[in-house]
């Protein structure tokens, strides 16, 4: 019986507005799924979403979960 690997999540909160920012930067934190402001979403910890992070890093907070 193979072993259940429990994935690493992302708690992601939105800590400043988009305003201001590039239509790039609004549409990471879309594709990530935020709507309004201080909502937390949560993610897979991957490459992916990793790299989405580091684009608007300036947005938001970030906690690793187990």
């Amino acid at each position: 019986m193979a072993k259940k690997v429990q994935k690493k999540m992302l708690r992601i909160t939105l800590v400043k507005s988009a305003i201001g920012y590039s239509e790039k930067h609004k549409g990471t934190l879309k594709a990530l799924g935020f709507k309004r402001m201080s909502q937390t979403v949560e993610h897979e910890d991957n490459a992916a979403i990793r790299g989405m992070l580091r684009k608007v890093n300036h947005l938001v907070k970030v906690e690793e979960q187990e």
